[in-house]
């Protein structure tokens, strides 16, 4: 199996320190696999891999170690082990590898962190999401080897789950199922559809007898924060999430965004403002804050859109009034404290003052006084207070002349 940009000699050195520690299997998995087939097969163009995943049957640190001897530090440039993972991090010949021990894993509830132990190549694609994904190509035979039907879901460019618990296992598959079906331009078969819609069904499930609260574990909330990001940073978002409301699945997120209309407006708003767009879109939620915080949002991002919500709030009752100068505009937003990331994100959601806020965001707020502070004391002011309103006063008297 050729994969472009591949040297020949990486792979004649992964074999090499394979045969050293009698490795029974080797092989590339994932989407590498997946995007060779669609390519060499299917006529889909080669648009590389930003790394290469590959499982071995023993122990990924040992065989990282073999490289090394056997390619010494000019090829192999990095090398960082994950012990807790049981995946080593290399760059050989220039190409980032993910070299992972063979595994299989189990869910003690649904959406919970997995029970991860060693394994089987065939265990390790077991635990895949999709059939597409559960291929691999083994260095060591030269076999390709697709137990679940990957080749023939290629062929009918079709997204099918592995298992009918797959989703209850871990419902970020579903965001997966949109990222691939947006990229590849694949559709979901129909009994994973079914299972999708089934496990919906039943979102969200008391996560701990006796909490009357139904909330999902934290490590399933930032999983589904880092599938999201991965959708809006790398994928054709748009037509992502529009399979996401499609197929219901948005209430994974919050129910407020299923029935969620103008979030392609905001966030076609926010790629133009370049604005994050995770931020954005949960300004579609009930409560933005309260979703942010569940999905471990970072901190910045969190009070931009906890300022973000206030703004939105305090515009209806407080805004200047129609026809008032844009000094005005200038004392009431930068009084309140709001930063300049909380007032575009705001744009985005178009209230009805947005005009005025892009303005201040975009141009108001850049605005100097046309004296410096030196300039005011070479002509008699002293320091202090009273200096600082002048070159206030200034300021906001350039920008009412300069007008809207």
């Amino acid at each position: 199996m050729d994969l472009p940009g591949v040297p020949n000699a990486l792979l004649d050195a992964l074999r090499a320190a394979s045969r050293e520690l009698g490795c029974a299997h080797l092989a590339f998995v994932g989407g590498v696999v997946r995007d060779g087939l669609l390519h060499r097969r299917h006529g889909v163009a080669w648009r590389g891999v930003p790394d290469l995943d590959l499982v071995v049957e023993g122990d990924a640190r040992q065989l990282a170690l073999a490289l090394q001897r056997i390619c010494g530090s000019e090829r192999l440039t990095a090398c960082r082990e994950h012990g807790s993972f049981g995946t080593v991090e290399l760059c050989l010949d220039g190409v980032l590898l993910d070299l992972a021990t063979a595994r299989r894993e189990s869910y003690p509830a649904p959406g919970e962190n997995p029970v991860v132990q060693p394994g089987t190549l065939q265990a390790d694609l077991v635990r895949r999401d999709f059939s597409i994904n559960a291929m691999a190509f083994d260095l060591i035979s030269g076999e390709l080897i697709d137990p679940h039907g990957g080749q023939r879901a290629l062929q009918k460019r079709s997204l099918e789950l592995l298992h009918p618990g797959s989703i209850s296992d871990d419902p970020t598959r579903v965001v997966r199922a949109a990222r691939y079906a947006a990229r590849l331009d694949f559709h979901l078969a129909d009994d994973s559809l079914e299972q999708l819609r089934q496990t919906m069904e039943r979102w969200p499930w008391r996560w701990s007898t006796g909490d009357a609260r139904e909330k999902a574990p934290p490590a399933l909330s930032t999983r589904l924060r880092m599938e999201l990001d991965r959708l809006l940073q790398r994928e054709p978002w748009a037509e992502a999430l529009s399979l996401l409301q499609s197929w219901s699945a948005m209430a994974l997120v919050d129910p407020a965004l299923q029935d969620d209309l103008p979030w392609r407006q905001r966030l076609t708003g926010a790629c133009r403002l370049r604005v994050p767009l995770l931020p954005a879109l949960l300004l579609g939620a009930a409560d933005p804050l309260e979703v942010a915080k569940r999905l471990d949002l970072p901190g910045q991002q969190t009070k931009v859109l906890g300022q973000c919500r206030d703004l939105l709030a305090w515009l209806p009752e407080h805004a200047p009034p129609p026809g008032a100068p844009p000094s005005q505009w200038c004392r009431a937003l930068e009084g309140s404290g709001w930063s300049a990331e909380a007032v575009v994100l705001a744009v985005c959601h178009r209230p009805a003052e947005w005009r005025l806020l892009l303005r201040w965001w975009g141009r108001w707020r850049h605005v100097r006084s046309p004296l410096t502070a030196a300039e005011l004391i070479d002509a008699g002011w002293s320091p202090g207070p009273g200096l600082g309103a002048e070159l206030s006063r200034l300021r906001l008297q350039r920008i009412d002349q300069e007008g809207r």
